[in-house]
């Protein structure tokens, strides 16, 4: 019974360089790429990795108001029928739309990947992209869909039963990813909860 920080600031700042690295090896550059990160903190992820990619692509930087947004899931969620309540967010699309773009998903914490059929699910309401890619802070495993990141920050094995929990500055005023073990009192919302078979995950965020 306890916590255990895995990941502190320093570490998710690598994680995300490197990740946003790979995004332009595996694109040949910045030509057509889109940001949508899936709020509330992988929105948040996205507009860091917006950053980092401005700063090392000069193609990106020039306009970059065009390629970042936000893509909610609130409606497309599997778990609506079980009586467990959300906060639509604002979806925001980039000017030039994802018609024929290379959209990267930004999500947190990968986990069962329902949350990530969810997004596939919104992404045909708003338009055609050429590719869609993943991109994860955390994948935990126990996937309950077949659905696998293309760009990873640290792969995190746990226990079902265990909590993931992500903390971002801009939401939470620091920056950590703790192991919150089963039983732990007194632990503050988690971005990742477990859930029982056959329902996504509990808070937003978690894929």
């Amino acid at each position: 019974m306890g916590t255990r920080t895995v990941l502190q600031q320093s570490d998710i700042t690598r994680a995300l360089t490197r990740i946003a690295h790979e995004i332009l090896e595996a694109n040949h550059g910045a030509s057509d790429l889109v940001l949508l990160g899936i709020p509330t903190r992988g929105a948040v992820l996205a507009e860091r990795l917006d950053r980092v990619l401005a700063d090392i692509e000069p193609e990106w930087a020039h306009d970059r108001d065009q390629r970042v947004g936000t893509l909610d899931v609130t409606m497309h969620r599997d778990d609506l029928g079980h009586g467990i309540g959300r906060a639509p967010h604002r979806t925001t699309i980039p000017t030039s739309g994802i018609d024929g773009k290379v959209v990267v998903l930004v999500d947190d914490v990968l986990y069962s990947g329902r949350t990530v059929r969810a997004a596939l699910d919104a992404l045909q309401g708003i338009g055609r992209p050429r590719a869609v890619r993943l991109a994860v802070l955390v994948d935990r495993g126990h996937r309950e869909l077949p659905i696998r990141a293309d760009h990873v920050g640290k792969n995190l094995p746990t226990a079902s039963d265990e909590r993931v929990t992500l903390r971002l500055t801009e939401t939470d005023g620091t920056d950590e990813v703790v192991i919150v073990q089963p039983g732990t009192p007194g632990q503050p919302s988690a971005t990742e909860q477990p859930v029982q078979p056959g329902t996504a995950e509990q808070q937003g965020g978690a894929a």
